[in-house]
């Protein structure tokens, strides 16, 4: 039970298309692998994040500090290594600056979360079973929707891109798109989302995510436009930029009965406790491989259930599965139906996931569930 060794090992992939967002574009996919091997021969193994700046400097903190301080550990004891990798002294370059701090701040954070997600699937192994189980196993199977709707490309029309995307989301087995908006007119994107709609017709889940790329007002605007056309629209994920966050979020929150989601960028818990209390949102989609792991978003999703919150999860399924079948108010696992969007997740698992008429059915194998190829770990590593 006691922690022999671990490894980080740094994959990249390059995509063979470039997929637009409302404030971004992606153009390939990186992550990291980690293992914690314990000294009765049991391997905890996981991967999670898509960092790609500072991917080195997250490898380094797990290789040169979290190893020599978790060697002789008992991996049981999460809350105990948790708090001890979280308040170990590492000069990243910390100025005393909040802002520019961020930055080493989520070097530590990724850290961790590589780390602990591993522990997890470590203890599961340990105790025989999976994960969802340890943390309250509420359900075998969760609600899967796509994430898409990406911008298409010169000459195609919007309109019907997305729709043909929503037919290849159907068939796919999700249950709905996340689609993006944000880079076009308002105008523009709500008649994507109307297209949208239209195309998957009334039991189709559709949420919209601008990624932080409006004003409060324009993101009012928006909502009440999506509220008027009857769109059904699930939740209003990342609306306002990164500078507005609290009072812009509350400002659009008292305008419109869409549910607001955001928090996919958040690192700490007591970051999502402010977007509770003084950005009024409904719905938070913390990022277990950047926030801390398992632990911290666990914690999170306690607190929120007490508040009336509901939890949702952003990307990398093959961990936020056991998260969001763990908690009553978890809502969709979110993939990627497009495999060019993230190959990795059809490459990298040996069997999974298993996605049916609208479903993700949880592993039951004892920890995360999920083996990794080694094949493909060779194929991508990048140290």
């Amino acid at each position: 039970m006691k922690i022999q060794h671990i490894e980080a090992i740094p994959l990249d992939m390059a995509l063979s298309e470039v997929f637009t967002g409302g404030t971004y574009q992606v153009t390939a996919r990186p992550t990291i692998v980690t293992r914690v091997h314990l000294d009765n021969g049991m391997v905890g193994e996981t991967y999670g994040g898509d960092e790609v700046h500072t991917q080195k400097e997250i490898v380094q903190v797990v290789r040169d500090h979290f190893t020599p301080l978790l060697v002789g550990q008992d991996v049981r004891d999460f809350q105990r290594l948790w708090d001890a990798m979280f308040t170990l002294p590492l000069d990243l370059g910390n100025r005393g600056l909040h802002q520019l701090d961020m930055h080493p701040r989520g070097i530590l954070m990724q850290a961790i979360s590589c780390v602990d997600n591993a522990m997890w699937d470590a203890r599961g192994k340990l105790y025989g079973a999976p994960v969802y189980k340890l943390l309250g196993g509420v359900r075998e199977r969760v609600p899967v929707i796509s994430i898409g709707g990406y911008y298409p490309k010169n000459g195609q029309d919007p309109l019907e891109a997305i729709a043909e995307e929503v037919d290849m989301v159907r068939a796919a087995g999700c249950m709905g798109i996340k689609m993006k908006v944000g880079r076009a007119s308002l105008e523009q994107d709500l008649e994507r989302v109307r297209a949208a709609r239209k195309a998957g017709g009334a039991d189709f889940v559709i949420t919209v995510d601008a990624n932080q790329g409006w004003d409060p007002l324009d993101a009012v605007k928006f909502c009440v436009a999506m509220e008027r056309a009857d769109l059904g629209v699930r939740w209003m994920e990342e609306p306002v930029k990164w500078y507005d966050q609290t009072d812009g979020l509350m400002l659009l929150a008292r305008q419109t009965t869409i549910p607001i989601n955001v928090g996919q960028g958040e690192i700490s818990g007591r970051a999502c406790r402010d977007l509770i209390t003084k950005g009024g949102v409904s719905i938070l989609n913390l990022d277990c491989t950047l926030c801390g792991g398992v632990t911290e978003w666990q914690r999170v999703a306690d607190m929120a259930r007490l508040m009336n919150v509901e939890m949702a999860h952003h990307e990398e399924p093959q961990v936020a599965i056991h998260l969001l079948a763990a908690n009553p108010h978890g809502l969709f696992v979110e993939i990627f139906a497009n495999r060019k969007r993230d190959p990795l997740l059809w490459e990298l698992p040996d069997g999974f996931p298993e996605i049916k008429n609208g479903y993700m059915t949880v592993p039951q194998e004892p920890g995360l569930g999920v083996r990794l190829r080694p094949e493909v770990i060779e194929r991508y590593r990048i140290d």
